[in-house]
């Protein structure tokens, strides 16, 4: 298996430099630059104007430019923000944790929402259970996340006044107090999300288990008199799994991408709130590394599904 690691991981390497290029190369051809404002600023000068830009390399060609910027990163130099007037990896460290609190919350959520219903809607088919748990995850993962955030805030903040719809990161507060006022605000998004991702698995379980039981192993298992518990345990729902993981990896860029959304919604201080201010301030170094963040941690959970394979189908071998 550590083998198998290490060539992944050097597989992940050009990776990275592929997409970091690519990303670059779009971000400098893109109009604006950092700089823009201060070219419509007449109480800047032009010679200063021209020594911020010769400083910052902004005039450079795009290939020097970008072999500037992978050293900088390889030496942990993320850049500057311009906007944030901060360095870019102190400022992305500041967002990233709230970021994959909320994604991670949501994900467990979905995964034990999805897999429990999928399963049971899958060994009753087209029961009573099967039809309202497929009708509801129709509606799940067909709703965007910004109109079941509009709406959950419209009912559960405004209507009922039950959770605040603004993320607030200067909680005041000690002990379980605190810890409860970020949870109620954490709710709302996180169930955001949530649902739309649950919709989707709850679909793709109920299609894997279907596909499994009908297998002759599973019919041998039960011939020895095992128990239904053990057999959908064991023998159903383990090897049902493997294509679960593997969607769960494939749709993670749209779990980021909801999670912009959903960050702009909620006013949550993450990743994706960043990068939309970062855009709108064409701060580019920001812009640059956010987005080689949320590629690098594709990779990493696609990475991590791959060696999931082998646990859930000792069949499978590193090689």
């Amino acid at each position: 298996m550590s083998q198998y690691l290490l060539r992944r991981l050097l597989i992940v390497i050009p990776s990275l430099i592929g997409i970091s290029l690519v990303l670059f190369v779009l971000l400098a051809l893109a109009p604006g630059d950092p700089f823009g404002e201060l070219a419509q600023n007449p109480a800047v000068p032009p010679e200063v104007r021209a020594a911020l830009r010769e400083k910052f390399g902004l005039d450079d060609p795009i290939m020097v430019r970008y072999f500037r910027w992978l050293l900088a990163m390889l030496q942990g130099d993320w850049g500057f923000s311009f906007v944030s007037r901060m360095d870019v990896d102190t400022l992305i460290l500041q967002r990233l944790p709230v970021t994959l609190i909320v994604i991670g919350a949501s994900q467990v959520l979905a995964l034990v929402v999805a897999l429990p219903v999928g399963v049971y809607a899958a060994m009753r088919p087209y029961s009573l259970f099967d039809q309202v748990a497929t009708t509801t995850a129709f509606i799940g993962f067909s709703l965007p996340t910004f109109f079941t955030g509009l709406l959950f805030i419209l009912v559960f903040s405004i209507h009922l006044d039950w959770l605040p719809f603004v993320y607030q990161t200067n909680v005041s507060g000690t002990g379980l107090a605190f810890v409860w006022e970020h949870i109620r605000q954490a709710i709302m998004p996180v169930v955001v999300l949530g649902l739309f991702q649950g919709g989707v698995l709850t679909r793709f379980v109920r299609s894997a288990v279907l596909d499994v039981v009908r297998l002759d192993y599973v019919t041998t298992a039960r011939a020895k008199g095992l128990r239904e518990r053990i057999v959908i345990l064991k023998h159903i729902v383990r090897n049902a799994l493997i294509p679960v993981v593997t969607l769960i990896a494939l749709q993670m860029p749209i779990v980021f991408g909801g999670a912009v959304v959903t960050e702009q919604i909620f006013r949550i201080p993450g990743i994706g709130s960043l990068l939309i201010a970062s855009i709108l301030a064409n701060d580019t170094p920001v812009i640059m590394a956010v987005t080689f963040v949320t590629a690098c941690l594709v990779i990493l959970f696609n990475l991590i599904a791959d060696l999931l394979y082998g646990w859930l189908d000792p069949r499978i071998s590193y090689r």
